[in-house]
């Protein structure tokens, strides 16, 4: 059984002035404040939610 490879996204700026569109894909991804951190498997749907919201979050090693 191979493990899963995770990536780590933090949210580095705020959402005032975001589309709601954005603000959704923030959320879907866990991210709720500032500076908070999530981890999640590296998969291609959550690799196109961080390239969507890529200007809002980045990713930590």
């Amino acid at each position: 059984m191979a493990t899963e490879k995770k990536v780590k996204i933090q949210l580095t700026r705020g959402l005032i002035g975001s589309t709601e569109a954005q603000k959704k894909v923030v959320k879907a991804l866990g991210l709720t404040k500032r500076n908070s951190i999530v981890e999640h498997n590296d998969t291609p749907v959550i690799r196109g939610m961080i390239t969507k919201v890529s200007h809002l979050v980045k990713e930590v090693e």
